[in-house]
This record gives structure tokens, C-alpha cells and sequence, in this order.
């Protein structure tokens, strides 16, 4: 092996000189080899005119070697082109013993001539596969043995990509066609589904490249369900076009996404549905620079707005959209990046009268749910008062269509971020009721994946660095989408409204976050690190719920829910109230907000009819600073409650208006209801 290295080393010229001595000594031994076999004695290498035949033999020989390009390409490529190459040439020495000995009377037995071509075939041929297989296994030295899944075309041309490759060297194939099992491609043996647990330890496979890039959504979770348990970290190929470019390294591989793992086949979209709020109109998003928004942006460039208004608060991300929906091409299509606040009235009035807007899809909100809860005022400003100011713009410009991005977590929320969502919700229908000149209408999904704040890309941080994973429970559960399945059914949902409705899209089952945790960590080749395996890889921790979060999120507030004519939306009949009555809330809503009174926001939004059910007290960080001393009696009270029961004759009334040291004052006489709406402390 270290003689091939120094061979290896050695300068182009320098190896033709050596491989030419080699084929000419070949070539003699060859012939020479044919002679003694025909006669059966070694004496007839003494004879001259033998030596002048071979002399002959050789010269053309190797001169048709190297004319048929047998010395450009050494020991790295090797086919089935250096076959035939060395049997033309062995055919052309065959011609020439023959011509020689006719033309010089020389007597050799007839059958030499076949018995050196044969010869000469395993000889050239056999040192060159000989050295080939040093050299390919030298190549190997180093490099990290991988399986390829899939031995269609795909399969095919990453192992042709990686055979050259300083990193990879190619074990074999996977495949569950039973006709390409035992077969041989590019010198690796296709294997059936059962051989890949024994592969991987006779092996020690580093990775296993997935390459089918053509089959469904479904068989593909299926073969990652299969893989799963297994000790190996899972792969998915770059596109065609990279491959081609050869040189692929481990970086530039995929890690499995996510979407194979929970997402599904999309269902065929109605064109109908969605063209007729976008094509040849006027549209308009706002958070046009979110995950919802930008996709909603590229689906709808797709259908051919006469328009598209890309409303953004951040310079950076309205930038990035922009200039990515440009990249991609807006053939007619007129792009309108505008920067401001949907609370902002005079700003929201101006650009929906001069561009004329016919379709809103309002994607803008804060959808953090701890930052909302350390930042309420400013989550109920924009996430109710900003959609009532778009709202109400909307009506006084003939806007045709406004789509409400909502959430699940509106559904009998426990924080605030769901709470102004369900309110945005309660005012939109509202609106729908009181006027007919805008058609109103909300869609309510779960998590989309791959949004900014989604647990996946934090999971891969932390499995990146060793560790732990955290989730906050065990049992905590979410729904989830890809972010292009939400948008085209919202697109197509909006297209249904009549006014005042409420889309639910079928998110499939919900799926648990410590599960999701799991998949990730044995996808990346890694173990569990657990009380059943304490020599694991990754640990998961639960860090415990953070404010205002739920275990598990609902899509409806009912069970009145009836079907459309999509098979993933669905329609659903919950409590509204009459504009008057929603307005007096919002009256209500927008001087607590105007005052920053904490108490009066909270106490505004239990009263309003969206189920509000806090699960922890004000979590307001600036609210928090300056009322440390209102805090300290509220855990103080909570502490007696604790140890003490207390009957509803204990209860006092309590005026919300109040001073905060009148409040203080009131709280220290003793048991009280909990300020936060009358609700008990318990």
C-alpha cells in the first residue's frame, strides 16, 4: 500500500514511462508464456526469430494501447472501455504475430498467436483491476462508509457523485423493489430492507443517504418510520442539478426535514378558489415578512395579482421578501413594499385608498406567546386594535375580502396572545354583521412548521451542541402543517367567505413535542439519554410550562363544525356577539390600554366572551418593576389560600378603579377575591 501511495505521487509523465515498461513486459511474458505452453518446453525462448516476432507484436500493441487513449486515464477511472481497449489491441498484436511469421517464412504453430492474445487479455487486463482494487481501497482509507436508500436513477447519480469523493465511500444500496436486490450498481451490491441493521455494524455505516426523491410523502414517512431505531444518522440528498456539480460533502447534505416526519400529502387545490380573490386584483399582506406571510406571498405572485402590497414593520424582513419575490420572477405583476404599523391609522387609510386594495390577508400579529404575556399592552394594541383599524379601513375603501390569520390558540385560551386573537376574531364578525360592503372571515390553524420560534430549529441547536434537548412538559402536544399547505388553504378558504366566517383547517393529529424530541435526536445517528439508557447520547429535559401556555390546543370552541367543498376546511358555528356589544368591550379594552392599567386590561379581557382562562397572574415585565409591592400581597394571599380554605362569604367586592395603595390597603384586610376578575385564588 505505501509502494501505490509513492506511485500515486509521482508526475503524470512518470507513470505513462512506468506503465508502458510494465504492458511490455506483460506483453512478453504474454507471448512467451503462448510459446512454452504450445510446445511444452522452456527452450523455445532462445530462439532470435521468436524474439523478433514479439518485438513486432509489442511495438503495435502498445502503440494501439496508446492510440485508443488507454494511458490518458491511469487507475482512477476504470470501466468497461479499458476492456475492450486491451482486447482490440490484443487482437491487433494476434494480427501482426501472424503477418510477421507469414512475411519472414518464419514456422510458428498456428494457434500461438490466439493462445498470446488470450494471455495478454488477463495480464494487461488483471494488473489493471488488481491495482484498481488497491487503489480504491487505499481511497477508502479515511473516508466514512455510507449506505445510499434508493437504487433508482437518483441513487445512481449521487453514487457516481460520490465516488470521487475525499469523504464518502459507498457500501452498497437499499431498495424495496425486489427485482434490483443482489444487483450491482457502479460496484456496490443493492441490498433488501431486511440487510440494513447487519450492514451498519459490519460496516460501521456513518450515514445513510436517502435518495428517492420521487415517491409520496407517505412512503417516505414510512421507510423513516423503519429507520428510526436504527443507530445511524439519516440523510437526504441534494437537488439533481447539485449532484451534477459533483463534490458533494456531509454539509451539504440535508438533514431529514421535518416535513417528512409530520407532514402529508398535499390535496390537489382548487385553481378556481385560488383565483378569484387575487387574479387580476389588487392584494395586499400584511406581515408580509413573517413565515405565513412570505409564503402567502409567493403562492399568491403564483396566481397573477395585478397588484401584490407587501406591508411590513421590519425594514430587514421586508427587504428579504421583496427581493426574494423578485428573484423569482413577477412576470406582470406590480410589487408594492411598503413599511408601517397596522396601527396606524392614517398610514393603513392612505395606501388602501390610493392602490385601491380589493383583498387583504392579514398575517400581521405578535404570535409569541411569553412575549405577548411580558408584553400585554403592546400585544392588545396591535393584535386587536390593530385589526380593528385595518378592519375599518377596509369597510371605508371597498375592500371586497379580509382574510384574518387566526390561531388555535384562540380556542379557550389561557394567554393573552390567544385571547387578542379570539378578540380580533369576536370584532371581525362583529363588523360582518353591521355592513356589507367588506366580506370578513378568519382562518384558524395550529403550529406551521419551520416558523420563526418553531421548536425545531432550537431541538437541532441543542442536539448540535450536545445537549440536553428541553421541552417544558412531557405531555405537551401541538398540532402542525407545513407553512405552504396553511397558506394555499387559506387562500382558498378566503375564497369561500360570506361574511363573518370562521375556517378551520384539519391539521391531522396532534402530535406530542417530546416525540418529535426523540425522532430528531435518533434521526441525527444519536440515543436517547435516559433512566433506560444512561449512556445515551442526548438527554431531554422538561424545563416546566412558561406563562399562558397550554398542554395540548383546540381548533374549535364548539362542536358545531360542518364540511365545504375542500376536504381539509371546515366551517364552524361559534358565539358571536352584535357590533354594539363588541364595541362597548373594545371601549373598555382601549382605555385600559390608553391608561397602561394592567389590572383593568386584564379584568377588560375576562369579561369579554372569549373563554379567557389565565393560567398564571399579569406576567407584564414592565407592569411587574413598577407594582413590586402589589405582587408581594398577591403571593402573599395565594400562600393563606394555600393553607387556609375560604368560603364565599370571605369574598369582598373590589372597584378595579381604584388606587394601587387603595388596592394594596383593601388586599391586606385578608381573604379577597382575586382582583384579576373576581375569580377565586386557589
Amino acid at each position: 500500500m505505501q509502494l501505490l501511495k509513492s506511485v500515486i505521487g509521482l508526475s503524470r509523465t512518470t507513470k505513462v514511462v512506468m506503465a508502458v515498461a510494465i504492458d511490455t513486459l506483460m506483453i512478453g511474458i504474454a507471448f512467451m508464456g503462448a510459446l512454452i505452453a504450445r510446445w511444452d518446453q522452456i527452450a523455445v525462448i532462445y530462439d532470435p526469430f521468436h524474439w523478433l516476432i514479439l518485438a513486432f507484436v509489442a511495438a503495435t500493441t502498445l502503440l494501439t494501447l496508446l492510440k485508443l487513449g488507454l494511458y490518458r486515464n491511469m487507475l482512477r477511472y476504470m470501466n468497461l472501455q479499458v476492456v475492450w481497449t486491451i482486447v482490440a489491441a490484443s487482437l491487433v498484436g494476434l494480427l501482426t504475430a501472424i503477418s510477421v511469421a507469414y512475411y519472414l517464412k518464419f514456422m510458428i504453430p498456428r494457434s500461438v498467436p490466439f493462445i498470446f492474445a488470450c494471455f495478454n487479455v488477463i495480464l494487461l487486463g488483471g494488473l489493471r483491476f488488481g491495482l484498481y482494487a488497491m487503489f480504491a481501497r487505499l481511497q477508502q482509507v479515511g473516508k466514512q462508509s455510507v449506505l445510499i436508500y434508493g437504487a433508482g436513477a437518483a441513487g445512481r447519480q449521487l453514487a457516481t457523485s460520490l465516488k470521487n469523493s475525499d469523504e464518502y465511500h459507498v457500501v452498497g444500496f437499499i431498495d424495496d423493489d425486489t427485482k434490483k436486490i443482489d444487483s450491482i450498481i457502479q460496484g456496490a451490491q443493492v441490498y433488501g430492507r431486511a440487510n440494513v441493521s447487519s450492514l451498519l455494524q459490519k460496516y460501521d455505516i456513518s450515514a445513510l443517504l436517502l435518495a428517492f426523491p420521487s415517491i409520496s410523502r407517505d412512503e417516505r414517512r414510512a421507510v423513516l418510520r423503519f429507520l428510526e431505531p436504527m443507530p445511524v444518522k439519516v440523510l437526504t440528498i441534494p437537488s439533481v442539478d447539485e449532484l451534477m456539480s459533483g463534490n458533494k460533502g456531509l454539509a451539504q447534505f440535508k438533514e431529514v426535514e421535518i416535513d417528512d416526519l409530520l407532514g402529508r400529502d398535499p390535496v390537489k387545490p382548487n385553481q378556481a378558489l385560488l383565483s378569484k380573490n387575487i387574479t387580476g386584483k389588487t392584494v395586499m399582506v400584511t406581515g408580509a415578512g413573517g413565515s405565513i406571510g412570505s409564503e402567502l406571498c409567493r403562492q399568491i405572485l403564483a396566481v397573477k395579482p395585478a397588484r401584490l402590497i407587501l406591508f411590513e414593520l421590519s425594514e430587514f424582513s421586508l427587504y428579504a421578501i421583496d427581493k426574494e419575490l423578485k428573484e423569482l420572477g413577477v412576470n406582470d405583476t406590480l410589487l408594492v413594499p411598503l413599511l408601517g404599523s397596522v396601527q396606524d391609522k392614517k398610514r393603513v387609510q392612505s395606501i388602501l385608498r390610493t392602490y385601491k386594495v380589493d383583498t387583504i390577508y392579514h398575517a400581521a400579529a405578535f404570535k409569541h406567546v411569553p412575549i405577548v404575556e411580558h408584553n400585554v399592552a403592546e400585544g392588545v394594541r396591535n393584535n386587536v386594535f390593530g385589526t380593528l383599524t385595518l378592519a375599518k379601513a377596509a369597510i371605508v375603501n371597498d375592500v371586497e375580502t379580509f382574510v384574518l390569520i387566526s390561531t388555535d390558540k384562540a380556542v379557550r385560551p389561557t394567554n393573552v396572545m390567544g385571547t387578542t386573537k379570539r378578540m380580533a376574531e369576536l370584532l371581525l364578525q362583529g363588523l360582518a354583521e353591521h355592513q356589507s360592503i367588506t366580506r370578513f372571515c378568519m382562518v384558524r390553524f395550529g403550529n406551521v412548521l419551520g416558523s420563526s420560534g418553531s421548536v425545531v430549529p432550537l431541538f437541532r441547536q441543542q442536539i448540535k451542541n450536545g445537549g440536553p434537548i428541553t421541552v417544558t412538559h412531557k405531555d405537551i402536544t401541538r398540532y402542525f402543517m407545513t407553512i405552504p399547505e396553511a397558506s394555499q388553504l387559506v387562500i382558498q378558504a378566503g375564497a369561500m367567505a360570506k361574511g363573518g366566517d370562521v375556517f378551520v383547517l384539519d391539521m391531522g393529529e396532534p402530535v406530542k413535542i417530546i416525540d418529535l424530541a426523540r425522532k430528531l435526536i435518533r434521526f441525527s445517528g444519536l440515543e436517547v439519554k435516559d433512566e433506560n439508557n444512561p449512556t445515551g447520547d442526548i438527554a431531554i429535559e422538561c424545563t416546566g410550562l412558561r406563562p399562558g401556555e397550554k398542554l395540548y390546543e383546540e381548533l374549535l370552541v364548539g362542536d358545531n363544525v360542518t364540511g365545504t367543498d375542500h376536504p381539509r376546511i371546515m366551517t364552524a358555528k361559534e358565539l358571536m356577539l352584535p357590533w354594539p356589544e363588541i364595541n362597548s368591550i373594545l371601549e373598555e379594552l382601549q382605555d385600559a390600554c390608553d391608561l397602561n392599567e394592567h389590572l383593568l386590561i386584564r379584568h377588560a379581557l375576562l369579561q369579554a366572551p372569549t373563554a379567557f382562562s389565565p393560567s398564571d397572574e399579569i406576567c407584564d415585565l414592565l407592569w411587574a418593576e413598577d407594582h413590586k409591592e402589589l405582587e408581594a400581597v398577591l403571593l402573599n394571599m395565594r400562600e393563606q389560600f394555600a393553607k387556609k380554605p375560604y368560603n364565599e362569604h370571605d369574598l369582598i367586592e373590589f372597584d378595579l378603579e381604584q388606587s394601587e395603595a387603595e388596592a394594596i390597603k383593601e388586599l391586606k384586610k385578608g381573604p379577597q377575591p382575586n382582583i384579576l376578575g373576581q375569580q377565586k385564588l386557589s
